[in-house]
């Protein structure tokens, strides 16, 4: 059953999701994790929002909730699913990514997570609760400066192992073979960039 394998490798991935190729990455984890692979993986936030912001400019976590970008509201549901409600956690981020790249609607609307939570079977009014008390919020902040002071990250999705970070683009959405490959390579530290000059689509 998934969850039951030995844990051989702890890798945190970042996700923030407006991005369609963290969508893709995550797609591949979560079908992973539930096939009982043999990966600790750690899904942790990062505010696509904040790495636009000027330096010198307050940080997203600490502005009014309307001057947050457009982002930040699903991550910290995101995070409160994670932290709070565990069970419910895989559904859901595959809910608010699907919520956003395949019905096309916008994650500032607390109506479009509470829908999408709830067709996961999450009570939304607990995780709203839990949004309102602040807590994801500044767990949004640790994690994403955590993202770049220690890894050096500047998007979304990038494998994070030991002190190793890599930012992988899958072109193609849920492949768990591809995730597979990609995750043989992490440690091999002399490659820095390999990217094809065209993507045949």
């Amino acid at each position: 059953p998934p969850g039951s394998a030995p844990v051989s490798r702890q890798i945190a991935v970042t996700f923030d999701y407006r991005c369609p190729f963290a969508r893709n990455a995550h797609e591949a984890i979560v079908a992973a994790v539930r096939e009982g692979v043999e990966i600790d993986y750690r899904f942790q936030s990062f505010s696509l929002d904040q790495i636009h912001v000027e330096e010198g400019s307050l940080p997203v976590w600490e502005r009014p909730e309307g001057e947050r970008g457009g982002g930040v509201l699903a991550l910290e549901w995101g995070i409160a699913i994670r932290d709070q409600f565990p069970d419910h956690f895989l559904a859901t981020h595959l809910a608010f990514f699907a919520a956003r790249h395949d019905q096309g609607l916008q994650l500032k609307d607390v109506a479009v997570l509470r829908a999408a939570a709830a067709e996961a079977g999450v009570d939304t009014d607990a995780v709203a609760a839990e949004v309102a008390s602040g807590r994801p919020l500044k767990t949004l902040a640790a994690e994403h400066i955590e993202a770049v002071d220690r890894w050096g990250v500047f998007g979304v999705p990038t494998f994070c192992e030991g002190e190793d970070a890599v930012f992988i683009r899958f072109m193609e959405r849920g492949r768990t073979d591809d995730l597979a490959r990609a995750v043989e390579l992490l440690e091999w530290t002399r490659l820095n960039e390999f990217k094809h000059t065209r993507v045949p689509r």
